[in-house]
């Protein structure tokens, strides 16, 4: 039990973690480039630069986002990888990510957000972030001779479905900051109030 509260409550053991599992997506973006598939690479290393900006602006390498959303993102990018529902593992990088961004904002800035408010902000930042990379398909498309979008009503599914995975995910993350109390949650903060 001690070191599942170790794991769970001390922030240089969430930034060990939080930092092997963004070097497993770093991995996961030298892999995409060297199999030319650089729409991919590119969000490998989106993810990798998000969830270390804190650190690098703070110059604290103990200041991460909570482990376990990167595992989501590191998981989703080696199922990907391995060709392993693509589609399905495509939609939690994008959900992923906007999480990342919406605990960000939460736990090392100023910015407060109730457990309702999180939840829906996370899941417009899902929308938005799949907007992105509905736009920047399109345009590997065009450029690269991907064959990422096949119809509009593909399109369409994509957003209703990572919209539900977001809110479902949003949900679920925002129980677990909860019961659990996470470094990063509301009930144990990263960065001081003052």
């Amino acid at each position: 039990m001690a070191r599942l509260r170790a794991v769970v409550h001390d922030e240089r053991m969430n930034a060990l973690i939080g930092w092997m599992l963004t070097g497993i997506v770093v991995l996961t973006a030298v892999e995409s480039l060297l199999t030319d598939a650089f729409l991919w690479a590119g969000v490998a290393l989106l993810v990798v630069v998000v969830a270390a900006v804190p650190a690098v602006v703070t110059s604290e390498w103990t200041m991460m986002v909570p482990w376990p959303l990167l595992l989501v993102a590191a998981v989703a990018m080696i199922v990907r990888r391995l060709g392993i529902s693509v589609e399905i593992a495509g939609y939690f990088v994008v959900v992923a990510l906007a999480l990342i961004v919406v605990i960000e904002l939460d736990a090392f800035t100023p910015v407060e957000m109730t457990r309702r408010f999180a939840v829906a902000f996370a899941a417009l930042m899902t929308l938005a972030v799949q907007g992105v990379w509905t736009i920047a398909q399109y345009y590997s498309d065009q450029w690269l001779g991907t064959a990422f979008l096949h119809s509009q009503r593909e399109l369409q599914l994509d957003i209703v479905v990572v919209t539900a995975i977001g809110i479902t995910m949003a949900v679920v993350f925002e129980w677990y900051f909860e019961k659990v109390e996470h470094v990063g949650s509301h009930a144990s903060p990263i960065a001081s109030s003052e």
